[in-house]
């Protein structure tokens, strides 16, 4: 059964991959300011985490409703990876090679968005100065950054995978 917890996974993982990577395009074909929306990188977290969620399910189903802590967290793990890792490596082509300007312009627009979430926080004056100086001296879309930001998704995806296979878990009667 352990290939096929991997093969489920992996094939949720590719599907994620391939929709987190159209939400990239289409967001940067319709409009950049969607990709500083909170809105839309809460979408982004929901659907991520529901992907992970129906991998589990689908290993669960494929294993006659049993599936260990293990294989549950595997299972999503394994979505969770392959999808983020395509949508990394599109997001890196699309602003690293396709469309450099619009990485400039993206930095212009999350500086713009901090700045008004800041002041309606009634944040003083020097710390959003400071915080715009930390974002114009990162390069988001450099190498290092990326891999950087995908290390600390996986973290977090990881607790909530944690979380996720704590409660989808259901060992064999004969192993209890």
């Amino acid at each position: 059964m352990e290939k096929s917890v991997k093969s489920i996974a992996t094939n949720y993982g590719l599907y994620l991959g391939v929709l987190l990577a159209l939400f990239t395009v289409l967001a940067y074909a319709i409009s950049l300011e969607l990709l500083t929306e909170m809105w839309y990188g809460i979408v982004i977290l929901i659907v991520i985490v529901a992907f992970g969620i129906v991998s589990v399910a689908k290993i669960k189903q494929a294993q006659d409703s049993y599936a260990s802590f293990k294989e549950a967290f595997t299972a999503y793990f394994i979505t969770v990876l392959i999808g983020l890792v395509i949508s990394t490596f599109v997001s890196f082509l699309l602003f690293n090679v396709i469309d450099t300007d619009a990485a400039a312009l993206l930095k212009e627009m999350t500086i713009e968005k901090t700045i008004q979430m800041m002041e309606g926080f009634n944040t003083p004056s020097e710390a959003i100065a400071q915080a715009v100086e930390n974002i114009e001296n990162q390069d988001q879309f450099g190498l290092l950054s990326i891999v950087k930001g995908l290390a600390g998704y996986l973290v977090f995806f990881s607790i909530i995978g944690l979380i996720v296979a704590a409660a989808m878990k259901k060992s064999k009667p004969d192993t209890e």
